[in-house]
């Protein structure tokens, strides 16, 4: 069976897409970072550098998320041209190392959702220390 140049350009839409979906979970990401900087008066400063080193990891594991991404898109693309040249071989393998390149992408996306799901646990631990040391307050004024 002949590889045809419609086979790569299947991926085109799927690695755009994934690639917009990276690019937006950084830029949120730097937001946060933005956002957790301008505050000067932190409840819990543990809390805050557990919040920051979280923080730090997920941008390296995004910026290779992006990485694998790219590559996985430049070797589909040079799929399509060595299969327009009618290099069938290389453009089968130039496709085979493209879709591994797509999946070690995914594989850094689905550990980010799993540190930023840590992330979102930090946020909580902050809320229940203010829910918990609102509480002591009143009992205190109460007693």
């Amino acid at each position: 069976m002949e590889m045809t140049i419609t086979t790569p350009s299947l991926l085109f839409p799927a690695i755009s897409l994934l690639l917009l979906a990276y690019t937006n979970r950084f830029v949120v990401l730097a937001n946060v970072i933005r956002e957790l900087s301008k505050r000067e008066n932190a409840s819990s400063q543990v809390l805050v550098r557990r919040q920051i080193d979280n923080l730090r990891l997920r941008i390296q594991v995004i910026r290779r998320m992006q990485a694998f991404g790219v590559l996985s898109f430049v070797l589909c693309t040079l799929s399509m041209f060595s299969l327009l040249l009618h290099w069938y071989v290389a453009g089968q393998l130039l496709f085979a190392n493209s879709l591994l390149l797509l999946v070690v992408s995914l594989l850094f996306s689905f550990y980010e959702v799993n540190i930023s799901t840590d992330a979102i646990n930090i946020e909580l631990e902050k809320f229940d220390e203010r829910v918990s040391g609102g509480s002591e307050c009143k009992e205190g004024k109460v007693g």
